[in-house]
């Protein structure tokens, strides 16, 4: 080993004795972490195939951090699911169903569907030749379902209590029957 003499007339700020090793410069990657917490944003669709609640339904959701990312993801999911056959799928998933109800009519004993009539939800008569619909001689009878009791009352609207027919009550064998 040689060591540089101290007492020499060069300065060792002049010349190097040794050229410096250059070291590469690296610099650690940029990590993005995902925020904490909930998404602040989100879409609910609801595809449904027609107006009444026995359509079918589907109601996908996506979420995001910005309000862009968030409609992008349901670009990207509505796209997806009409790609993929999500949608022909649900369509004929709902009919197979349909298919393979075996319950009785709505509203039960007979009766047709619901509506709104002087301030009361009650069930319409089941059509005539229909299994329980009951007729007297003022026409088609009308089921009504108090929970614990049923009763098919007469057809006949506006006329006076008095000139009315007996209601035909739910027997505990199913059956209706007046008194």
């Amino acid at each position: 080993m040689t060591y540089d003499d101290p007492f020499a007339d060069t300065s060792p700020w002049e010349q190097p004795t040794t050229t410096p090793e250059e070291t590469p410069v690296t610099f650690a990657p940029e990590t993005t972490t995902a925020p904490a917490g909930p998404a602040p944003f989100k879409i609910g669709f609801t595809a449904k195939a027609a107006s009444g609640f026995e359509a079918e339904w589907l109601t996908p959701t996506v979420y995001g951090y910005t309000a862009q990312e968030t409609a992008t993801r349901g670009v990207e999911l509505l796209t997806a699911m009409k790609e993929a056959g999500l949608i022909d799928l649900t369509a004929r998933f709902a009919q197979y169903t349909r298919e393979q109800y075996k319950g009785g009519a709505a509203g039960g004993s007979g009766a047709g569907p619901k509506k709104f009539e002087n301030g009361k939800v009650v069930a319409q008569p089941a059509p005539a030749g229909a299994a329980g619909g009951y007729t007297c001689d003022h026409g088609q009878r009308t089921f009504k379902d108090g929970g614990s009791w049923a009763a098919y009352f007469c057809g006949g609207r506006g006329l006076d209590k008095s000139q009315q027919c007996p209601p035909l009550w739910r027997q505990a064998d199913g059956s209706f029957r007046g008194k």
